[in-house]
C-alpha cells in the first residue's frame, strides 16, 4: 500500500511539473497511455493523480475524449487569489507574533536562495524556492490544516505563476516586493507585511491576467 502511494505522489509531483513548465500546454489533451510510458509507470497512479489535478482545476475531463489541461483563465485566477488572501492574512496575524530571531535568520536565508536562482532564469527553480520563501513566513502560525489549505491553493495555480516568472521584469519586481516584505517582518509589522503580500499577489493577478488577455 505505502508503495502505491508513493507512486501516486511521484506520478502526482511530475504531472504538475509538466503542467507548470508548459511541457503540457492549457488546453491540450492527456494522452495517458503516452504520458504513463514517458513517466514510466502504469496507468493506475496516472489515473489517480489526474483526479486529483481535476480536484484543483488544472485538468478538466471530457466524457468519451479523456483528461484536458485547462485553460488558463483570468476569473480562475482572480478567485483563487481572492481566497489565499483571506488564508494567507490569517496565518500572517498567528505566526508572527510567535516568530524568532532564528525564523528571521532562516527567512532570510531562502529571500537569498530565491534572488540567487532568479539569476539562473530556471522557471522551476524560482518557483519553488519562491515558494519555500512564503511558506517559511506562512507555518510560523503552527496551524498544519491552514497551512495545508494554502498549499493546496498554490498547487492549483502553478501554470499561472510559471507565466508571471517567465518574464524577467516580473522578476526584478518580485525581489524588490520580498525585500519590502521581509523588513517588515524584521520589525514585526504585522499589518505592513499583510499589505505586501496583497501588494505581491495583486501585482501577479495583473501581470498574468495581461498575458492570459492577449493570448485569447
Amino acid at each position: 500500500m505505502t508503495g502505491a502511494v508513493t507512486a501516486q505522489e511521484n506520478v502526482l509531483r511530475a504531472v504538475r511539473q509538466l503542467i507548470a513548465t508548459g511541457h503540457l500546454e492549457p488546453g491540450q489533451q492527456v494522452v495517458q497511455d503516452s504520458l504513463a510510458a514517458q513517466l514510466g509507470v502504469s496507468r493506475v497512479p496516472l489515473r489517480e493523480a489526474l483526479k486529483v489535478l481535476e480536484g484543483e482545476g488544472q485538468v478538466v475531463y471530457s466524457p468519451h475524449r479523456g483528461y484536458f489541461v485547462a485553460d488558463l483563465s483570468v476569473d480562475d485566477l482572480t478567485e483563487v487569489y481572492r481566497i489565499r488572501a483571506l488564508l494567507e492574512e490569517e496565518a500572517l496575524n498567528v505566526g508572527i507574533p510567535l516568530m524568532t530571531d532564528e525564523d528571521v535568520d532562516y527567512i532570510l536565508e531562502l529571500k537569498a536562495a530565491v534572488e540567487t536562482v532568479a539569476e539562473s532564469g530556471d522557471v522551476s527553480e524560482i518557483s519553488a524556492a519562491n515558494r519555500k520563501f512564503h511558506f517559511a513566513m506562512f507555518e510560523l502560525s503552527n496551524m498544519p490544516r491552514l497551512v495545508r489549505l494554502i498549499k493546496n491553493l498554490w498547487d492549483a495555480t502553478d501554470a499561472y505563476r510559471s507565466v508571471y516568472m517567465a518574464n524577467p521584469s516580473n522578476l526584478h519586481q518580485m525581489s524588490l516586493e520580498h525585500d519590502e516584505m521581509f523588513d517588515a517582518l524584521v520589525a514585526r509589522d504585522i499589518a505592513r507585511v499583510v499589505a505586501m503580500q496583497a501588494t505581491h499577489r495583486e501585482n501577479s493577478v495583473t501581470a498574468v491576467s495581461r498575458v492570459i488577455s492577449r493570448s485569447e
